[in-house]
């Protein structure tokens, strides 16, 4: 085994023989431990024809193993007041707990077991395949979710991060128990494995557990990134029924790991990233044209995108598109004021503190740290860099971002002729 100091004393990060990583935090304020597995695959890493395997299998391991069933999972959890969960990204997917302290053990063997040995027995795969295409109706029900997937449609053309993670209604209905399976003995191998815990907890306990736990797996591969190479769409229009046109507009993004992203962060924030923005206080505030405006930035390992999205009166769509471009152009041409780049980094360095109250947000941070970084970035450094951002620097990056062609996308009451290009 291999191990290292990740952050401070709180922090410890061991790499198992087999190749899976253990990342703790000790946290002596607590009385739980949160405890996740990553598995380092997502949406992004699924053939066409299997889009949406990453998900299903989400769901599918809580479905059961060879010694448990769902309900065994569930009742088990319920016993000790704990809760358990996941989530699937387009490029990773995440299984945890919280628990009392006391249970880390079980915690430890129920994650290992649910992850290393689904059972994926038929009749439950063929019933959560309708979970899923009911989650799949969800979606297209909500339209200020299907702009979304539109926008990274058009942001993404025959790329798979351009794809729903959810997967559509013909892969998920297409997709047979053996393909899932080779899916997970594929992709959930040592290699893509991070163990997370957080809490009242010893390091040494943890790795010794988690050795136990998932040392028998066998090895396997990273899966293999291709970075979108194809041109954007510049529009794309879906007619629907409602109320409401809700639209977003994407711009170029950064990678998680470009070095103007604090910068990015900071001029996001000042763009709509909070109430005193600059979309928010024009958009809504002055001009009434909106209930729900904000920007928000996506980073991947090789790409990224910024968006904008306001959901608002068909007859009043045009006029927010344009005021939308407008904002973007005056901060474009002018930069932030002192107070908008204080008041930024004041939000961004308190929030980031504040986020880490409890065992399950610090087990995310150094799970998805170690997933997509392959080591955890302390919190000091992270509050160091947003501190450091400068006019220039904010400057330099919204013209890297908004000096890229722009993506529209609409969901609503229209139709391509209502948004000439």
């Amino acid at each position: 085994m291999a191990a290292a100091r990740a952050d401070d004393d709180t922090v410890r990060l061991t790499t198992l023989d087999n190749g899976i990583r253990v990342v703790t935090e000790h946290m002596d304020s607590v009385r739980s431990v949160a405890t996740g597995v990553w598995v380092g695959v997502g949406a992004r890493d699924e053939p066409e024809a299997l889009s949406g395997a990453s998900h299903f299998l989400e769901h599918l391991l809580f479905k059961g193993t060879a010694t448990r069933s769902a309900q065994d999972i569930a009742e088990s959890v319920d016993a000790v007041g704990g809760e358990m969960n996941a989530f699937t990204t387009k490029e990773y997917t995440a299984y945890y707990t919280r628990l009392p302290a006391a249970e880390l053990a079980f915690g430890i063997e129920l994650l290992g077991d649910v992850v290393a040995a689904p059972a994926f027995r038929p009749e439950e795969v063929d019933t959560e395949r309708h979970v899923i295409l009911e989650e799949i109706l969800m979606n297209e029900d909500a339209p200020d979710d299907r702009v979304h997937t539109l926008v990274f449609e058009a942001r993404y053309p025959d790329h798979p991060l351009g794809r729903e993670v959810l997967g559509d209604a013909g892969t998920i209905e297409a997709m047979a128990r053996d393909d899932i399976a080779d899916f997970h003995a594929r992709h959930y191998r040592p290699e893509n494995l991070v163990v997370a815990a957080a809490g009242l907890l010893d390091h040494d306990d943890v790795v010794a557990r988690v050795d136990a736990a998932l040392s028998t797996l066998p090895a396997g591969v990273p899966p293999e990134r291709t970075a979108p190479s194809s041109t954007p769409r510049p529009l794309a229009v879906l007619r629907r029924p409602t109320e409401q046109v809700h639209l977003a507009l994407a711009w170029p993004g950064l990678s998680q790991d470009d070095p103007d992203r604090y910068a990015l962060s900071v001029a996001n924030h000042v763009l709509g990233g909070g109430t005193a923005s600059r979309l928010f206080q024009e958009v809504r505030e002055k001009r009434g044209l909106a209930y729900g405006v904000y920007s928000s930035p996506s980073s991947y390992a090789d790409t990224g995108l910024v968006l904008a999205y306001v959901g608002t009166a068909p007859m009043r769509m045009g006029e927010a598109v344009d005021v939308v471009a407008e904002v973007v152009d005056g901060l474009v041409g002018g930069g932030v004021t002192d107070t908008e780049l204080a008041v930024a980094r004041g939000y961004l360095e308190g929030s980031l503190v504040l986020g880490l109250e409890d065992s399950s947000s610090r087990m995310g941070r150094i799970g998805s740290n170690v997933c997509t970084r392959g080591k955890v970035i302390p919190i000091e450094e992270h509050l160091d860099r947003i501190r450091a951002v400068t006019h220039d620097d904010v400057a330099r990056v919204l013209g890297r971002v908004f000096g890229g062609e722009r993506t529209l996308a609409a969901v609503g009451p229209v139709d391509d002729r209502d948004f000439p290009v």
